[in-house]
């Protein structure tokens, strides 16, 4: 009986010459552990299943994106009245009622602003229309008179009613009146979505803190506290200062459009106030524009004064009025506040521009307790002054200045002498003529 080994097959004879002939290639030309691994299909299952799950994630967070950030949104503006409620609160006031107290306040202050502009607004176009007759007959007539033409208005009025231009121009206008409802629509259930959890997070947010330190050991605990204690007075420190400056700069331009005799100066000292404070970057820009408008139509002139007064005003308030409502606020340098801003405007749009700059303010107080700070070197580069050796010796003005110290200081004795010498001069005169 042929030996055989472990598989079953027949083991190699050995040779009678000593050598061991070649080993059979398998049948099929398969190898010998062609199998499978037990692991590979789990593997490949679960690598599936993670793709699945990566990809339903993200499809499920695009669709929710607006909805994230109306939270976002709503729990900054929750920080921002935080302060006022528990004020409220403290005082035996329920939270509940006290954030709806502040939520009213706000909404009169809003709602009364935007019905005031909207009446700006609504008479200055009610006054283009009136005075467009006028105003397109000064046209006609000046373009009569210098190319001798013989144009009429109502030649011109009724060829843009039989224009197909105004034809199209009415249709789309229809079809973007839906577009804009829709739109205001979307916009009334964004600010309704932002109140309710403003509101929410403002008047439970005891509980939801008690609800969130629930699952940290102690230590965390105490610092998601004094994070959240941070985030409170940052935020709510931001709104306070831009409030105040908002005031500050409201009344200063209310009393130079009330000297100019600028229509609607109320209104339009509000509007500089809150745009120019709470959009940043551009919002000076933006606010400024407006009463610009309006004072040329009464006087170009005015409108030139009204845009020194701005360019001045703005550069008080950075480099006077700012640094000292917001040194202990909201102290950030300009610089990181820009830079703030760009990126959350990048990030989220205008609700990013909105909320960078007490994010950053709030990111900057926190990591600000934690970062162990040391003593700064007496050098004179770190006051901004070159060394002696980098500059190759004092400057013209500092050796001008010592020069000038030992001249004086050398003339000094001699004035002295010169007055001693001077008082005894008599004496020793008389002594001598004695």
């Amino acid at each position: 009986m042929a030996a055989t080994d472990e598989t079953g097959h027949d083991a190699p004879q050995a040779s009678p010459f000593g050598t061991t002939p070649p080993a059979r290639p398998p049948a099929d030309g398969a190898a010998p552990d062609a199998r499978m691994p037990r692991w590979l299909p789990r593997a490949m299952v679960l690598a599936l299943a993670l793709v699945a799950v990566f990809q339903l994630g993200s499809w499920a967070f695009h669709q929710l994106i607006g909805l994230l950030i109306n939270i976002l949104i709503a729990f900054f503006l929750a920080l921002a009245i935080e302060p006022a409620v528990s004020r409220m609160a403290d005082r035996g006031m329920r939270r509940g009622l006290a954030t709806f107290l502040v939520f009213l306040g706000l909404l009169i202050v809003s709602a009364g602003f935007v019905t005031l502009l909207g009446s700006m607004l609504a008479g200055q176009i009610i006054k283009m229309i009136e005075d467009f007759p006028d105003y397109l007959d000064s046209v006609i007539n000046w373009v009569n008179t210098h190319f001798h033409t013989d144009l009429r208005r109502v030649d011109i009025q009724e060829g843009l009613l039989h224009s197909d231009w105004l034809r199209k121009y009415v249709q789309n206008s229809a079809t973007g009146v839906l577009d804009v409802s829709t739109q205001v629509l979307g916009g009334l259930f964004q600010l309704l979505t932002i109140g309710l959890f403003s509101f929410y997070f403002a008047a439970d947010g005891p509980r939801l803190r008690r609800a969130l330190c629930s699952v940290l050991p102690p230590a965390r605990q105490v610092e998601v506290l004094r994070a959240w204690e941070i985030a409170v007075d940052k935020t709510g420190g931001y709104i306070y200062s831009r409030g105040l400056m908002a005031l500050v700069s409201g009344v200063a331009h209310y009393i130079l459009l009330q000297a100019l005799g600028i229509p609607y100066a109320p209104v339009l000292a509000v509007w500089v106030g809150l745009v120019s404070q709470f959009i940043p970057t551009i919002g000076t820009y933006l606010a400024g524009a407006l009463p610009m408008l309006i004072a040329f139509t009464v006087d170009p002139w005015y409108a030139l004064w009204v845009l020194i007064f701005v360019v001045v005003y703005q550069q008080f308030e950075n480099y006077m009025l700012q640094p000292k409502l917001t040194a202990k606020t909201v102290d950030i340098h300009p610089a990181v506040a820009f830079g703030s801003v760009i990126a959350g405007t990048a990030l989220l749009g205008a609700v990013g521009a909105l909320i960078s700059i007490p994010a950053v303010a709030t990111l900057q107080a926190f990591l600000g307790a934690y970062v162990k700070r040391y003593a700064v070197t007496d050098d004179p580069r770190v006051h901004g002054h070159r060394t002696t050796r980098d500059s190759g010796g004092p400057g013209p003005l500092t050796r001008a200045r010592r020069l000038w110290e030992r001249r004086t200081g050398a003339t000094e004795p001699t004035a002295t002498d010169s007055a001693g010498t001077t008082d005894s001069d008599p004496r020793d005169s008389g002594e001598g003529s004695s």
